[in-house]
């Protein structure tokens, strides 16, 4: 994860607001005759950004507009990707496509069914008033087909959840507030969810959530699970755990290295560096004689304290994943894994 700068940091506007613009600059023009110069929308919490057009183009029955997405100091990928949005007349009411660089939805669980584009419901409201204010406005039929088109954003999906999540062929069109507030953990836990909800719509017996690419790497081939199996938990168990304790599955597997292991098995729940610290006078309480709490590092208390250290903080970090999820019927194993990828320690 992007280390978060100290000085106050600028926010952005999420794809789906962009998208939003980009609508209502296309139908002004389909409509109205003429482009904007800019456009001025009106997010779910009363905001009211302007966006400058970055593209426009029409035709006969045709128009679309492009917004360049900024979101401002945040570590997006989809930062500085143009959105475009194509209206064009369509008999029986507003429908959306997924142009070039939009996924389109193949498994169950999303809140958008399969085969549908991965425009989220959030954004496709907010393009629908966007459409009824419009046909108002110039005493039209609101029957219109929006296409967004996302140049380069097949490529860019390969660096988002979206193959994982069974979206293919390009970016979602997400936002619930149309606000990119920089380094929100929202976003992440959200997709957490999101994997949860696919595995559980899939059937699959057995999940996993693992604090980084090696530690998944491990627990995948370990048990055999399919992709859509892997939650991206990253240094959010807490905000896994809460979701499964009301969406269960029947078993999952949390892997890591031993140091997030360590602060997960003593009861944190965040498990990133600057928001949770391992406490060695409890480790030296554990493990007496060894001066642990001289430590500073885990990987210094494996190396005095050996096998044994692991071994006791996967079982009690099953603990504590346990006692989150009592009464759930989730059987849970942890597992322990060092940095070249080997396991130290495995509850199973």
């Amino acid at each position: 994860m992007t280390r978060k700068p100290d000085q106050e940091l600028r926010r952005g506007w999420t794809t789906g607001a962009c998208a939003t613009a980009a609508t209502k600059a296309a139908l002004t023009r389909l409509w109205g005759g003429a482009f904007p110069a800019e456009v001025t929308i009106t997010l779910p919490r009363g905001e009211t950004p302007c966006f400058r057009l970055a593209h426009r183009a029409a035709g006969e029955g045709w128009a679309e507009a492009g917004i360049t997405k900024d979101a401002g100091d945040d570590p997006d990928v989809t930062h500085g990707v143009l959105v475009i949005a194509r209206v064009q007349s369509s008999p029986g009411g507003i429908v959306f496509k997924a142009g070039a660089g939009v996924g389109v939805v193949t498994k169950p669980g999303l809140p958008i069914p399969p085969g549908e584009p991965a425009i989220n419901p959030v954004p496709r409201k907010m393009m629908t008033d966007i459409v009824e204010e419009a046909a108002a406005t110039y005493g039209k039929k609101a029957d219109i087909e929006i296409s967004i088109s996302v140049p380069g954003g097949a490529d860019l999906a390969q660096k988002t959840w979206n193959p994982r999540l069974g979206i293919e062929g390009g970016i979602s069109i997400l936002g619930t507030t149309g606000v990119v507030r920089p380094f929100s953990c929202a976003a992440w836990i959200a997709s957490i969810h999101r994997g949860i909800d696919v595995a559980r719509a899939a059937g699959l017996p057995h999940v996993a959530g693992c604090t980084g690419a090696t530690s998944e790497r491990a627990v995948q081939e370990m048990y055999g699970l399919p992709d859509h199996a892997m939650l991206d938990m990253g240094d959010f168990a807490g905000g896994m755990l809460k979701y499964l304790r009301t969406h269960p599955v029947a078993r999952l597997t949390v892997g890591g290295g031993i140091g997030k292991i360590t602060k997960l098995a003593q009861g944190a729940r965040d498990l990133h560096s600057s928001r949770s610290r391992i406490d060695f006078a409890e480790l030296s309480r554990l493990f007496p004689g060894l001066g642990l709490d001289r430590a500073n590092s885990a990987l210094s208390v494996l190396e005095t304290a050996g096998p044994d250290y692991p071994r006791a903080m996967a079982r009690m970090a099953k603990n504590v994943v346990d006692q989150e999820l009592e009464g759930t019927g989730t059987i849970v194993d942890i597992v322990v894994i060092d940095r070249a990828g080997r396991v130290l320690a495995c509850t199973r």
